[in-house]
């Protein structure tokens, strides 16, 4: 890897580190929060849900700005976004207010997603035999970023009643001193890696575009038509499997704890494995991608995710929600690593940002779908109902095994011709 694309990857995986901080806290105490402002479980739901609907609403537009002004200038403006929210947050919960907290939560959602479309930046950089990789290595900044969150809730849980905070509200003003490094690393980034992958050449001499990924005069963007080729559509549904599992289980998680007597930082270290799953494994899961293929890697992800779901829905002890919850996390790191890789392979550098902005946005529309129906059946079934549903919305890939095995029959009779 050229040394100015590894400075550039050790900025942005630097940065993601206290991005991925605040969204794991968002996910983490966010249903609390919820139930500590309403005393009904019924909408334990909605703090997943405003996070997924954040990510639905501007996914694409970040996007698209992403393409026409380069990828700094949007995750700069998401960062600063996320930085008004977290303070938004805190205060809805020191004056308890609902609406308060879920204008902050949307705010620092949109905030939070559109600094995330780093991964857009990570796979402009390197050559299409190598994204897995490079996703991978933004990705575990994340894992850095868990070592935040269970200090920040004990020091929370200590010290808040004695200046006046509520401990679930004092987290969400410490913010500012993760999110504003943050951006310092992004500001640094030197050149826009948008330039980047338009003159991939330049920097590594022996690549040789694909003629798909030629930048030029084309018509006019079209998402209708970028989602077309089957392989985006395989990545799409089996990044949506993912993403909707894990926002079941993210507010079932929580609950489940908290319903067993667990303390906030027992919640907050069982989040930490979650997590963990998530991120930690993230270069060799992306490197596996690049040399096995990304649909050997995105499959398997997801029947890890339907596995933990099971072991949340069910629980035996703190251990095996834990276990479950880390089995979620890691079950979404191969199927999303997979599958923006996947999606980054088959689009143009500059209408990579939408592509990937329409897959985010399908991805945030399922969490919200998700989020919002886990309240009521949570209240109305039970638990356990809730990690049914998230098991069965990751069978959602099996819609394409048809289209998938037609494909596969036309590629073998082309071949033997």
């Amino acid at each position: 890897m050229p040394p100015l694309i590894r400075r550039n990857m050790i900025l942005f995986a630097l940065s993601q580190s206290f991005n991925g901080a605040g969204m794991q806290l968002a996910y983490g105490i966010g249903p609390l929060m919820v139930l500590a402002l309403t005393s009904s479980a019924t909408l334990a739901g909605l703090s997943v849900a405003l996070i997924g609907l954040s990510r639905f609403l501007v996914s694409y537009p970040v996007g698209r700005l992403m393409d026409a002004y380069g990828r700094k200038p949007a995750i700069l403006l998401g960062q600063m976004l996320a930085l008004i929210g977290a303070l938004l947050l805190g205060w809805s919960i020191h004056v308890e207010s609902l609406p308060l907290f879920i204008v902050g939560l949307l705010t620092f959602g949109m905030g939070m997603n559109a600094a995330q479309q780093l991964r857009v930046a990570a796979t402009d950089m390197v050559p299409p035999q190598r994204r897995g990789e490079a996703l991978g290595y933004v990705a575990l900044g994340s894992f850095a970023g868990l070592l935040f969150m269970p200090p920040i809730m004990h020091f929370s849980e200590l010290y808040a009643a004695s200046i006046g905070q509520n401990p679930l509200g004092l987290p969400w003003i410490l913010m500012p001193l993760l999110i504003l490094p943050g951006m310092l690393l992004i500001w640094l980034v030197r050149p826009d890696p948008r330039d980047i992958g338009m003159n991939l050449a330049r920097y590594y001499p022996a690549y040789v575009q694909a003629p798909h990924a030629r930048d030029g005069e084309t018509a006019p963007f079209d998402w209708k038509l970028a989602v077309r080729p089957l392989p985006i559509r395989l990545a799409i549904a089996c990044n949506v499997a993912a993403q909707g599992n894990m926002a079941v289980i993210m507010v079932l998680t929580s609950l489940v704890l908290h319903h067993h007597g667990h303390s906030l930082s027992a919640i907050a270290f069982s989040h930490m494995f979650h997590s963990a799953g998530m991120f930690a494994f993230t270069i060799p899961l992306g490197r596996l991608s690049d040399r096995i293929g990304r649909e050997r890697v995105m499959y398997p992800g997801v029947l890890i995710a339907i596995v933990g779901a099971a072991l949340v829905a069910f629980p035996d002890s703190y251990i095996a929600v834990t276990l479950g919850t880390f089995l979620v996390g890691l079950g979404w790191a191969a199927a999303n690593v997979a599958a923006t890789a996947y999606i980054a392979d088959h689009s143009k550098t500059s209408e990579r940002g939408r592509t990937i902005g329409v897959n985010d946005t399908c991805a945030g529309a399922i969490a919200v779908v998700m989020a919002v129906l886990s309240g009521p059946v949570i209240a109305g079934f039970g638990l356990s109902a809730a990690g049914i549903i998230a098991m069965l919305v990751s069978l959602l890939p099996l819609v394409m095994l048809p289209a998938v095995l037609a494909a596969r029959r036309r590629r073998a009779v082309g071949g033997q011709s």
